[in-house]
């Protein structure tokens, strides 16, 4: 594994200097870019690099896909930029990576390869001629992974919630033998520093709160439960967006691992239950999804008597990372041609909400 890591690290570093495409060369003529997403299209990414359809056929000339037939800028989202492009031999998404450091991307894209030799539906990465997993595209390690079908459920049921909590007590058990390790990029660490950026921006009231929210995290994570919470890869950002259902609704695939890490399984689960099992206008927790994801993922993977002790502040400290992370994206932006700046109200309200009451995890 770590000579895997390697070798990709320096395939990089190779196609810096020789370039995955020449600008100067006549470039292959793909059909029209195509303006419909259709089925299957990936909610929440963004476009922050521009990528002519010429440049994307040239680079695209490296993979065993065929001729590239059309690309689409994917416009909502914040972190990476994103293309549909549809080749001769299927769909995939085009990855261009803005914030992630080349050393980190061999941990994500050998993750969703591992994931999916195990049977989890999820984006599997396509090797370039010369086995790398990514290039450089615009001066951007760039990424081609293969797109699933179907399409987000917005409007979950307890059947959704249910399939949810089954979908990820499997990747942690697919995912607990994955040799790779990267700690968490918005985890406590990134807390303390992003703290001090947006505390200017906020009101007295929200100032109050933030700092103690914080002090509390510092001891719970200095707890006994929190030092025995059992972990592995996690995925970190199972939203709605992030996972897409077939027709039926009996199929289900998840998307977008670019916040996946190594962790505890209970802080995935409990950002996975702070998207899927609220009431959007409130924050408030709906027992009837909850129920449904929990026990479903309580039938693969039990929980340890820490993890139900530790579960409300873990609840908590979810809703903390995505509200500080939607403070400071919100005031400290950055430019982008196509941006969905989200609301950090929400995770505000749910954060006061899990500090009245989060229900105790099933025994």
């Amino acid at each position: 594994m770590k000579q895997m890591r390697s070798r990709i690290i320096a395939d990089f570093a190779a196609a810096t200097g020789r370039g995955r495409y020449a600008p100067g060369s006549d470039p292959p003529n793909p059909a029209t870019p195509s303006t419909a997403a259709g089925p299957g299209a990936e909610f929440n990414m963004a476009v922050f690099t521009e990528v002519s359809a010429e440049v994307a056929a040239q680079w695209v000339e490296h993979y065993p896909v065929g001729r590239m037939l059309a690309l689409q800028g994917i416009s909502s989202g914040i972190e990476n930029t994103n293309y549909f492009l549809d080749a001769e031999s299927g769909r995939f998404v085009l990855t261009l990576f803005e914030r992630l450091s080349a050393s980190d991307l061999p941990f994500y894209l050998g993750l969703m390869k591992h994931l999916a030799q195990r049977g989890v539906a999820c984006p599997d990465p396509v090797a370039d001629r010369q086995g790398a997993l990514f290039g450089v595209l615009c001066g951007k390690p760039a990424a081609l992974v293969t797109r699933l079908p179907g399409a987000p459920c917005m409007s979950p049921q307890p059947a959704h919630c249910a399939a949810i909590g089954s979908l990820l007590a499997r990747m942690h058990q697919a995912g607990a033998d994955y040799a790779m390790r990267l700690p968490n990029s918005r985890g406590r660490p990134w807390w303390q520093r992003a703290v001090p950026e947006v505390q200017p921006f906020l009101p007295d009231a929200t100032r109050a709160l933030l700092d103690d929210e914080m002090a509390q995290q510092a001891r719970f994570a200095a707890s006994a439960e929190f030092s025995v919470l059992p972990g592995g890869a996690v995925h970190a950002d199972l939203f709605r967006d992030n996972v897409l259902f077939d027709d039926t609704q009996d199929r289900t695939g998840v998307i977008d691992f670019y916040f996946a890490c190594t962790e505890h399984w209970l802080y995935d689960l409990a950002v996975t239950v702070n998207d899927w099992c609220i009431d959007d206008a409130l924050g408030h927790l709906v027992p009837d999804r909850l129920s449904a994801l929990l026990e479903a993922y309580r039938a693969i993977r039990p929980f340890t008597a820490e993890e139900r002790i530790a579960w409300p502040l873990m609840l908590r400290a979810a809703a903390l990372r995505f509200w500080l992370s939607r403070l400071h994206d919100y005031h400290l932006p950055r430019p982008a041609q196509m941006v969905n700046a989200k609301d950090p109200a929400h995770f505000e309200r749910i954060l006061v909400s899990r500090r009245t009451h989060s229900p105790a995890l099933p025994g």
